[in-house]
């Protein structure tokens, strides 16, 4: 397993080895002291979810309204082109986005930091993401960015995307960057590993 820092301030890309033959495959999708080497608090994580979307489906692009809850993606079936967007003030990538293709092949995970959008589109006829994240869901602090939004500019790469009524009529960057400095701080905290829950003293905890 080879952990590797993605583009995105704080994101980490791991990558499994596979050992495939003529019976099928085995991976190690999950490894306590690796993660661990590379500041990752597993023992953060509260909660699995599991979701499945047919071909077109676009969701996200989704966050808190707090420095809270990493994620830790992969894509159990099928492909997906998985997108990370940086919303904190203080980070050096600070409204930059990264895309990557998860497939049930290479078994490539990411873990997503707190402060960053979340959004992927399905493009297989089925697939199924999987994500850990260490902070539960609270419908009060549920957020979502506008999925084609004009300053990003995400290139989704098919047309005509499925989407739900939520996510349709989700606000724009434009709409809700002023509340950042609020949401995610001014400063990045003094422990900004992925897998921890964040607070420092300009974060306030608070819904929209």
């Amino acid at each position: 397993m080879d952990i590797t820092d993605g583009r995105i301030h704080g994101l980490k890309v791991i990558d499994p080895r596979v050992f495939a033959d003529d019976r099928g495959w085995f991976c190690e999708t999950f490894s306590a002291h690796r993660y661990t080497a590379a500041g990752i608090d597993h023992t953060r994580f509260v909660q699995d979810n599991h979701s499945r979307s047919r071909q077109r489906v676009i969701r996200g692009l989704h966050t808190r309204s707090e420095l809270r809850e990493s994620k830790l993606v992969r894509c159990a079936r099928g492909t997906v082109f998985d997108v990370a967007v940086d919303l904190r003030p203080w980070s050096p990538t600070f409204l930059q986005w990264q895309g990557f293709e998860l497939d049930d092949r290479a078994h490539r995970q990411l873990l997503i930091p707190p402060g960053c959008a979340h959004g992927f589109q399905a493009l297989s006829p089925i697939a199924d993401v999987c994500y850990r994240v260490d902070a539960y869901y609270d419908p009060t602090m549920q957020l979502a960015i506008r999925w084609n939004d004009p300053d990003l500019a995400i290139p989704w790469p098919l047309e005509d995307p499925v989407l739900s009524d939520k996510d349709r009529a989700a606000p724009t960057l434009a709409d809700v960057r002023d509340h950042f400095a609020r949401w995610y701080g001014t400063r990045e905290p003094d422990d900004i590993n992925p897998g921890c829950v964040h607070v420092n003293g300009d974060a306030q905890l608070g819904g929209r």
